[in-house]
């Protein structure tokens, strides 16, 4: 280990490429530290974290409370599996269940466990309550979805390198345009055997996308209107990021089952769950579904106080405060330049269009640029690149932050 810690960023990505397994596509940077917005690299270098591990980490790395626990409990009892009970499974379960207001959670490890968690609750919801015949039912999704990677997920996606080679995929699913209230009461109405919409109430793989005004809302009551379960898809947009504790709060809405991850851990330990009222969760008896790690006592103390944390600091409402900061600032720069079409988000969860085709690498150049001006982000959809601070970010902070984009992408101007 000691020959280890001694690695250069260039032999760790070394190490990488020849030893695992090149599913990822990493910003060439090689990172040992972090604490709350900031991380550094091997060689010692200071960045601001503008990703958050994808929103996992909006309490900011290494938040003490959370590592608190996670060491306590790991000194304690680490896992049982649910063969038998433990005495924090239940605490965190009553806690989250009154934190998010439903009457039971099922817990899992990671987003996309969650993901396929609540399909088959949705599932057996239409068989056994709705009254759909047996392999019958039909779950509408949208298009440029991200919900994970697992077989089930990538036969509902309409993303090639997602999917080709991967088939044969799973049946069961109708793709609609996201966004789009006519196509969802179309299916909905000219379909029985729909039993649930799934749907991110922001579209964070995407680019950021941010649905209209009042779609949600009608959303869901087209599905109480037809007997339709509302999936949120919150693993993302959950815990604070868009400004809300969850981002249908923006418009007042209770999904029927609530998927939860990344951040429900403060990115400290892999928890996920799904929330739902007892009318819909009662369809899971034992052997149904189940996890060995799910509900483990280390991801059920970390779960506890990552949602302290966020209610404690009030991260939803400086997620609101500065993300309208963010986007205020970055227009009166986009109102000078051509690079940039325009910025969009909620809270802190926001995403800048770069004008050029999606093929183009001007976004990833455009990030390598900003590792080296110290702040790290990602493009996503190749001509879009995100940006996603821990929610811990002060203002003085965020407008340094802003001075150091907006310094970048003027290298960029023609």
């Amino acid at each position: 280990m000691a020959v280890l810690d001694q690695l250069s960023s260039q032999q760790a990505i070394e190490l990488e490429n020849k030893y695992g397994a090149h599913n990822y596509h990493p910003l060439p940077v090689v990172l040992s530290r972090g604490e709350g917005v900031f991380v550094w690299d091997v060689e010692g270098k200071k960045y601001y974290d503008f990703l958050s591990a994808y929103s996992a980490v909006n309490q900011g790395h290494c938040h003490p409370k959370i590592v608190g626990a996670m060491v306590n409990q790991a000194q304690t009892l680490t896992l049982t599996s649910r063969a038998f009970y433990n005495d924090v499974l239940g605490k965190y379960e009553k806690f989250a269940c009154e934190f998010f207001g439903f009457d039971k959670l099922l817990p899992m490890n990671t987003g996309a466990e969650a993901v396929e968690t609540a399909l088959k609750i949705c599932r057996k919801w239409a068989y056994e309550v709705k009254g759909i015949d047996e392999n019958e039912a039909e779950i509408v999704v949208c298009k440029n979805n991200f919900h994970g990677r697992t077989t089930t997920i990538i036969s509902f996606s309409n993303d090639p390198v997602a999917r080709k080679n991967f088939g044969p995929y799973t049946k069961g699913f109708i793709k609609i345009d996201y966004n789009n209230l006519d196509a969802l009461e179309s299916e909905l109405k000219s379909n029985p055997n729909i039993a649930g919409f799934m749907a991110e109430p922001i579209q964070g793989e995407a680019g950021v996308f941010v649905p209209s005004e009042g779609y949600l809302t009608k959303a869901k009551a087209l599905c109480e209107k037809y007997n339709v379960l509302f999936i949120a898809d919150e693993v993302q947009t959950g815990i604070a990021r868009t400004g809300k504790l969850l981002a249908v709060d923006h418009e007042n809405v209770k999904p029927d089952l609530l998927i939860l991850g990344k951040a429900l851990s403060g990115g400290a330990y892999p928890v996920s769950a799904v929330l739902a009222n007892d009318n819909i969760m009662k369809v899971i008896k034992p052997g149904n579904h189940g996890s060995t790690f799910g509900g483990n006592p280390v991801a059920a103390a970390v779960a506890i106080a990552a949602l302290e944390v966020v209610r404690d600091e009030n991260l939803a409402e400086n997620a609101e405060t500065l993300g309208k900061l963010f986007r205020s600032e970055l227009s009166k720069y986009i109102e000078t330049t051509d690079l940039v079409k325009l910025v969009r988000g909620k809270g802190l969860l926001n995403a800048i269009v770069i004008n050029d085709d999606e093929e183009s690498e001007t976004a990833w150049n455009i990030c390598l640029a900003l590792r080296d001006n110290g702040l790290l982000a990602k493009p996503t959809h190749g001509n879009i690149i995100r940006f996603a601070p821990p929610l811990v970010m002060n203002e003085e902070q965020l407008l340094d932050c802003v001075s150091i984009i907006v310094k970048t992408l003027k290298q960029f101007e023609k």
